[in-house]
């Protein structure tokens, strides 16, 4: 009797959702402008610091130091401007950047953080699972909130669709403030109900002074490391779940971390309706190092389309290197040409993919591209050992990115997302070296090769992009 109930439940959501899908297509917006190398703002870039704008010459020093660590040419000061030309969002400078390669590692850094909370803690997940990593998390937080701690978490409703209810009600009991983003079921939505909405962020807070984000979510696949486990030649374990994971993420302190708060109060504040308890969400933040970033929020609420634009833009403007992994890759004409037209021009353009996944059908879409791709010159890879879940760029060897975006629709489109947009060249000679290493346990797939895959592959391809936009 519970299997059935199970299943219908599953039947359920599923429907819904194919119907909130079919219902909700959208369209991303007209960018061409941006594939315009030429494109550079007639004013100088905003950078600000915790005290506010940096003046002019200080702006100009700053920006000179980062130069000369870039190398000889102007590619950084191209990037900088290319930003401020598309995003609203300011540049921030004085930030101390921790890459986080692995779940371990992040999880370790995660709770760590949380362990050392005086104020308040911020979380706002796309999966928390009920289990040995999700009760883990669950319990320390608890134990902070009965340290009188805020703790107030979000989490989205399909994404945790398999955690009981019961998980989140035994938070609430120990008054952790909890809010269920877009539910599934619409008598408990406030406004109109959009299943089709998904808030795709992975966000903590701590005290106002430590921000994470990136692609990791909370779930027991992020227990295993992914550069420790397995060889590059060991087939795909059966259950992907029982599979290391490799992703990424990263640890930010400075004056940016204010963004990524002002950001998880909106979210709140939008689904809620009401305002979050009182704490210090806004404490004051010196420089803690040198990196200059922005912090880049979409939603299909407000049509910005930032991280669309952004990764666009990138491209456009990349002189040397574009350097992605990609978990899922179902890209629009747009992302796609400018990808193509940077190879044209000679940029080494490499993008790393899973070799399996939990969601076949999008392997199968990002597989429908590769002759595309390939044709381009652009060189296509697959990781191998390990369940690919990253979803990251380093460009030129200046501009990085890491974030909840994939480059598809679903995330252009659907989904609340957040990206960090770091412009420092020692923050992307660690992003070069991590994608090194992925690159060791991965499997180049040239023109040849993929020109004799089997029918069944084809078809596959072929079936799979009639359906694509609904992925």
């Amino acid at each position: 009797m519970i299997a059935r109930i199970q299943f219908l439940s599953r039947l359920l959501w599923r429907t819904a959702l194919a119907i909130g899908v079919i219902a909700g297509c959208a369209s991303l917006p007209d960018v061409h402008y941006l594939h315009a190398r030429q494109l550079v703002p007639t004013r100088d870039p905003a950078i600000v610091t915790a005290s506010g704008e940096l003046p002019a010459e200080k702006k100009q020093a700053l920006l000179d130091g980062l130069q000369a660590k870039a190398g000889p040419t102007d590619i950084l000061a191209r990037h900088v401007a290319a930003e401020e030309a598309i995003s609203g969002r300011p540049l921030v400078a004085g930030n101390k950047i921790v890459l986080l390669d692995d779940g371990p590692a992040t999880m370790r850094a995660m709770m760590s953080a949380i362990e050392g909370a005086r104020d308040h803690i911020n979380l706002e997940t796309y999966i928390f699972e009920a289990d040995e990593v999700g009760n883990a998390l669950a319990n320390l937080l608890m134990k902070k909130k009965a340290a009188g701690i805020v703790v107030n978490l979000i989490y989205d409703s399909i994404g945790s669709k398999d955690t009981p209810k019961e998980f989140f009600d035994r938070l609430r009991e120990a008054g952790v403030n909890v809010l269920e983003f877009n539910p599934v079921n619409p008598t408990r939505t406030r406004g109109e109900w959009d299943i089709n909405q998904r808030d795709h962020r992975k966000i903590l807070l701590v005290d106002g002074r430590i921000a994470f984000t990136g692609g990791v979510n909370i779930s027991r696949v992020y227990g295993k490391s992914s550069f420790l486990r397995g060889k590059r030649d060991d087939p795909p374990p059966k259950d992907v779940k029982e599979a290391a994971w490799r992703d990424t993420h990263m640890q930010i302190e400075g004056p940016v971390v204010a963004e990524f708060q002002k950001f998880f109060l909106d979210t709140w504040q939008r689904q809620s309706g009401h305002p979050l308890p009182a704490a210090n969400y806004f404490p004051v933040l010196k420089p803690a190092g040198n990196a200059l970033v922005r912090a880049i929020a979409s939603t299909p609420d407000r049509e910005d389309f930032s991280v669309y634009k952004t990764y666009i833009s990138a491209f456009a403007h990349a002189d040397k290197s574009i350097h992605i992994t990609s978990a899922y890759f179902v890209p629009d004409q747009q992302v796609l040409q400018a990808m193509i037209d940077a190879a044209r021009r000679g940029v080494d353009v490499r993008i790393i993919f899973p070799s399996f996944s939990d969601f076949g059908l999008m392997l199968d879409a990002a597989r429908s591209h590769y002759d595309d791709l390939l044709a381009a010159g652009i060189h296509v890879y697959e990781r191998k050992a390990a369940m690919l879940h990253a979803k990251t760029a380093v460009i030129d060897g200046v501009w990085s990115t890491i974030g909840s975006t994939n480059i598809d629709m679903r995330s252009f489109l659907h989904n609340d997302e957040v990206n960090a947009v770091v412009l420092s060249a020692e923050f992307a000679d660690r992003m070069e070296a991590l994608f090194e290493r992925d690159l060791q346990q991965s499997v180049e797939i040239t023109a040849d090769t993929w020109s004799r895959r089997g029918l069944r592959s084809r078809l596959r391809g072929w079936a799979v992009r009639i359906f694509e936009y609904w992925l």
